[in-house]
Formats: structure tokens, C-alpha cells, sequence
């Protein structure tokens, strides 16, 4: 280790360490730096006091000033509803069939509804509407309770087979597992696949199938098997399947029924904001 060069005159003490022969001087820190750092204990402290800082088991301290960011976006929520009080009385009170005429309220509404869906309905049916598996394609022209702008009103507003609103469409399907056997089953199956023109899994099934349709299902789904919209029975003659239209999973819709439930949404959405979005999917695509 290098010998350590003595102390100079007017040299400020060091702090004890050294390494080869280097020694590290004790200088002060900077008046200016020292100033600041004190500013900002205090500044920090203020702010713990005035705003909201502490986390607690359920919430945070409030602070003296009470501020709240979500207390910031409420505000400017009644902002906006304020603003568009006027043309949501408007569209809460015209008729459904009637808005795409008044092209102002037509342009609101959809753009609204889009919003609405985008926050509300896009979980389940997907942000494009396209649906999944289980979740109605709203794009297509399959409407299980019907698809035109006062059905589909009617479906937002109170849902399916849901037990919050007494108005819910509603609808029930038997489980057939504990009806038929389950020969009969594949039979009814079989003849079900041919309703869409496709080829049965065993065609020695599809005339039994034929005769048990008949007399369990076609009270629902037609004689044909075009499906039902008072009933919500799906039509059983085209491409579109909810659940699946594979032989297996047509087997296991036949076996234990299936039961999709739809909240109610007029106990979350307004009046307009309901009418905003039946008339923002109306106008996709699918609707009758």
C-alpha cells in the first residue's frame, strides 16, 4: 500500500477512509443542495397531510383538502351528461322505429351505444360483436328472441332467464339425459344434424330420430326445425350453432340442455343508454 502524503495546511478533514493511499476529504455538502433537500421534506410531509397518502385496510386517508381523482371524473361524468341531457331526453322518449329517420339522433345514439357496448357488453360478446362460444354472434341474422329494434330492446332491457327482472325472457330447455335413453338420444341427434343439411353420424338413426323430434321437439323448434323466437328455440336448419353443432357436442346439448342467462340492464343503464345500444347493434349488421 502507497505511504499516505501528510495532511496540507487548510486541507478539510477527511472522513477515515483510504485506500491506496487516497484519502476522501469531508467537504459540506452544498448550501443550495442542502436548502433543497429540506424543501422537499417538508413539501412532502405538507403533502401527506393535505392529500390523500396512507393506505388503510379499506381505504387511504382522506387528507385535509379531500381531494379524489375519482371525485375529479365524476365531476366531468356531469359534465357531459349535462350537456347531453337534452338529445338523451330526446332519444329516451322517441320511438325506436323511428330514430334512424332523424339523422342527428340516429348518429348520437349509435355512437353512444358503442361506447356503452364497448364498457358493458364486449365481455361476453366480444368487442366486434362476433361473439364466442356460448355468447350470441350479434353480427349474424341468428336472433334467438328476434332481431328487430324493439326485440332487441326488449332483451337488453331485461335479459335472460335471469331472476332480477320478472319481464326476463325466459325459456327452458329439457335436460334429455333423464328422458331419453341414449340410443335415443343419437337417434334424435342424428336426425337434428340433417335439419342443416349435413350427414348424419348413423344414418339408420335419423327416421326414429325423425318420429322422436316430432313429438319432443318440434313444439319449440318447429316441424322443421326453423327455430322459434317467442320461445328463444334456437333454428336448427342452418350453419349457426351456439353451443357447437358437432355430433359430440350436439350429444351433450341434448344430454343436459343448456341455460344461458343475461343480466338485466335496467338496473345498471339509463333509459337512453339502453335504447343507444339496441340501436348500435340494430345497426351492425344482423338486425331483422
Amino acid at each position: 500500500m502507497s505511504e499516505i502524503p501528510p495532511k496540507q495546511e487548510g486541507d478539510p478533514n477527511t472522513t477515515g477512509h483510504s485506500w491506496d493511499g487516497i484519502e476522501e476529504f469531508d467537504n459540506p455538502m452544498p448550501r443550495w443542495w442542502l436548502w433543497t433537500f429540506y424543501a422537499t421534506i417538508v413539501w412532502g410531509i405538507g403533502y401527506v397531510i393535505a392529500y390523500p397518502a396512507w393506505p388503510l385496510v379499506s381505504s387511504a386517508t382522506a387528507g385535509l383538502l379531500g381531494y379524489s381523482t375519482r371525485g375529479e371524473v365524476a365531476v366531468e361524468i356531469a359534465a357531459v351528461e349535462e350537456a347531453n341531457a337534452g338529445i338523451n331526453a330526446e332519444l329516451a322518449a322517441a320511438e325506436l322505429t323511428e330514430v334512424s329517420a332523424n339523422t342527428e339522433l340516429n348518429t348520437y345514439a349509435v355512437s353512444a351505444g358503442a361506447a356503452v357496448f364497448r364498457t358493458w357488453c364486449a365481455q361476453c360478446h366480444g368487442s366486434g360483436a362476433a361473439g364466442f362460444v356460448g355468447y350470441p354472434n350479434l353480427l349474424d341474422d341468428a336472433w334467438l328472441w328476434g332481431g328487430d329494434i324493439e326485440a332487441i330492446y326488449t332483451t337488453i332491457a331485461h335479459g335472460i332467464r335471469n331472476e332480477d327482472d320478472p319481464d326476463a325472457r325466459f325459456s327452458i330447455m329439457p335436460a334429455y339425459g333423464e328422458i331419453f335413453s341414449e340410443e335415443e338420444i343419437a337417434q334424435v341427434v342424428n336426425y337434428a344434424m340433417t335439419l342443416s343439411g349435413r350427414t348424419p353420424q348413423d344414418a339408420s338413426l335419423v327416421e326414429p330420430g325423425s318420429a322422436l323430434f316430432a313429438d319432443n321437439c318440434a313444439a319449440c323448434h318447429g316441424d322443421n326445425g326453423l327455430g322459434n323466437t317467442e320461445l328463444g328455440a334456437p333454428n336448427l336448419s342452418d350453419a349457426i350453432w351456439l353451443y357447437g353443432g358437432d355430433y359430440d357436442t350436439l350429444i351433450e346439448t341434448v344430454t343436459y340442455s343448456r341455460y344461458g342467462v343475461m343480466p338485466p340492464w335496467t338496473q345498471r343503464l339509463s333509459e337512453a343508454e339502453i335504447r343507444a345500444v339496441a340501436l348500435y347493434v340494430h345497426q351492425l349488421g344482423g338486425g331483422e
